[in-house]
C-alpha cells in the first residue's frame, strides 16, 4: 500500500474513532478540541473564598442578629457602622477577657461608643457570661473622694446611691442587667465605696458610654 494512502486512511480511522468517543460521552455536537468547563469550585480556591465573603458582606436580614460573644470577625463587619479593623479589635478583647454578655460588656473594647452601641443594639446578641474578674485596678479608688455636681439629677425620683443600693436596685438600672448588677455589689464590697460615680468605670464590664447614661439616675455618697 502505498504511503499516501495509508496516511489517508490513517487519518479516517482517527475521525471515526473521536466521532464514536463523542456519542458515547452523550455530546456528539461538539467540535473536536472544545474545552469544557467544570462548575463548581474547591474549597479553599479563589472563587470559593470570593463567594465566601460575598455571603458574609450581605446586609442583615429583619431579625437577624449578629451574636458577638461567638461571632468571628468577618460575620461582625456584617453590622452596621463596624469595619474589618475593628471587627477583629472586639475579637481579640473577647479573647483576652471573655464574653462582653451584653452592650455594657461591649462598651470596654477601644473605639466603642454611645453612638455605635445605639446603631448596633437592634442587630446584637450575646450568649456568654462575662468573667467576674475583680483583680483591684491600678489606684481602684482614690481616698477622700466627693461626689461632683454633676452625679446627682433634678426629677422626681432620687438618683439612686451607688454605695448603698443592693443588686436588684442595680438591676433595674438601665443598660444593668443581673450579672453586671451582681459584679458592682462585691466589687464595692472588696474595694470600698465609690467616691464618685466616674469611678464605676473601674468595674469591669463597665465604660464611659455605660456611665454617661447612669448620668443623673446615681450618685455616690
Amino acid at each position: 500500500m502505498a504511503p499516501e494512502r495509508r496516511a489517508v486512511l490513517l487519518l479516517v480511522t482517527l475521525a471515526v474513532a473521536g466521532q464514536g468517543l463523542r456519542v458515547w460521552a452523550g455530546r456528539p455536537e461538539d467540535s473536536p478540541g472544545d474545552v469544557t468547563v467544570i462548575q463548581g469550585g474547591v474549597p479553599g480556591a479563589p472563587r470559593a473564598h470570593r463567594d465566601s465573603a460575598i455571603a458574609l458582606a450581605r446586609p442583615l436580614a429583619a431579625g437577624e442578629r449578629i451574636d458577638l460573644d461567638r461571632a468571628s470577625a468577618e460575620e461582625i463587619t456584617r453590622l452596621p457602622r463596624i469595619g474589618l479593623s475593628l471587627a477583629r479589635t472586639i475579637v481579640a478583647d473577647r479573647v483576652a477577657h471573655g464574653p462582653f454578655g451584653s452592650l455594657a460588656g461591649l462598651d470596654r473594647v477601644p473605639g466603642i461608643g454611645p453612638g455605635l452601641l445605639a446603631a448596633i443594639q437592634d442587630h446584637t446578641t450575646f450568649s456568654g457570661t462575662p468573667r467576674m474578674d475583680l483583680s483591684p485596678p491600678a489606684g481602684a479608688f482614690p481616698s477622700g473622694g466627693t461626689s461632683s455636681g454633676s452625679d446627682r439629677a433634678v426629677g422626681e425620683r432620687p438618683p439612686l446611691d451607688l454605695n448603698s443600693a443592693t443588686a436588684a436596685e442595680l438591676e433595674r438600672l438601665p443598660h444593668i442587667g443581673a450579672h453586671l448588677a451582681g459584679v458592682i455589689v462585691a466589687f464595692r464590697d472588696k474595694y470600698g465605696r465609690f467616691p464618685v460615680v466616674d469611678s464605676l468605670t473601674r468595674v469591669p464590664g463597665i465604660g464611659p458610654a455605660t456611665v454617661n447614661r447612669l448620668r443623673g439616675l446615681v450618685r455616690a455618697e
